[in-house]
């Protein structure tokens, strides 16, 4: 993902969906997250402009009724065990130069949506470490260190004609977040996933750090058509079938760069993937764990 990097999902009527939910997103009710810029979060907890969000009960933003303003310093999210691996001070010192726009708290409170998921909470230690470690060599070298929220100079609104996810008027569906969610159809089912309507909004992934690292989290976490996760190849649930043996798509990191970008950088040599291991290496070395077996991709075939 990113320039040239559109291997979401090829066919989408095949894709796994993770479940849907309809979670609240901000205030009281999600852990006294806060809306983007612009946006009220409503007395029921969720996030939007008017009366219904501004008006009476409104807990944070540009309120209009009782309550609201610039609230106070909301506590810190519930850390758990993904925050046993990685730590406020240490998201800080690997993404020194990151736009202030992607928080620890909005990347707690993100993977605390996908707990049922079993993102970085899935296996003994040494597993959850190494899965973590290998999400964020993958948002690392997307966005340059957590730099960039939005594609830069997009080749096109990346719509594709569904009668299921249809194109809103006059909006693009280019990357954005820490994966750089593209096109309509991932738009739309990752906003079923998360409770957002994100083929409406699709702007919503560069205004809400949390929702930007929910996508990231959703696609990291949902097989698509004939391809398996990132989690469950980081964690061992993925069994290769016999096609996989044969096409030497072994359990691993090289994996994840297929299920990613594998048009792009597998079945040869790719600077880009390189990239992207040297990351992970660094991570695991940081995190202390073994990175494990079949690292790279350039010997295998893409899904």
């Amino acid at each position: 993902m990113g320039s040239m990097k559109r291997e979401l999902v090829g066919f989408i009527l095949f894709g796994v969906l993770v479940a849907s939910c309809e979670a609240e997103q901000c205030g009281k009710q999600a852990g006294f997250a806060l809306c983007g810029d612009g946006y009220c979060c409503s007395e029921w907890g969720w996030c939007g402009q008017g009366d219904t969000y501004c008006g009476n009960g409104c807990q944070s933003g540009p309120c209009s009724g009782g309550g609201g303003g610039s609230p106070s310093p909301p506590p810190p999210p519930p850390e758990g065990e993904l925050g046993d691996i990685i730590s406020r001070d240490f998201f800080n010192q690997q993404f020194p130069s990151r736009n202030p726009f992607y928080t620890y708290d909005a990347f707690i409170n993100a993977a605390q949506q996908f707990s049922s998921a079993g993102f970085g909470t899935t296996g003994n230690k040494e597993t959850r470490t190494r899965e973590v470690a290998a999400f964020l060599a993958h948002i690392d070298h997307e966005t340059s260190g957590l730099v960039y929220i939005e594609e830069i100079r997009p080749g096109s609104n990346y719509c594709q004609p569904s009668a299921e996810f249809p194109c809103a008027a006059g909006k693009s569906y280019h990357g954005r977040g820490p994966l750089q969610l593209s096109w309509n159809y991932n738009y739309g089912m990752c906003g079923n996933a998360i409770g957002a309507d994100l083929l409406a909004n699709p702007e919503r992934v560069s205004q809400d750090a949390t929702i930007a690292f929910e996508t990231a989290i959703w696609f990291w976490s949902t097989a698509q058509w004939n391809k398996p996760s990132c989690h469950a190849v980081m964690t061992g649930s993925w069994i290769p079938t016999g096609s996989d043996n044969s096409a030497n798509r072994l359990p691993g990191f090289g994996v994840t760069i297929n299920i990613i970008n594998g048009g792009y950088e597998c079945n040869k040599e790719s600077a880009e993937a390189n990239r992207r291991i040297e990351y992970y290496k660094n991570f695991c070395s940081i995190l202390n764990v073994s990175p494990g077996e079949n690292l790279d991709c350039r010997n295998q075939q893409t899904f």
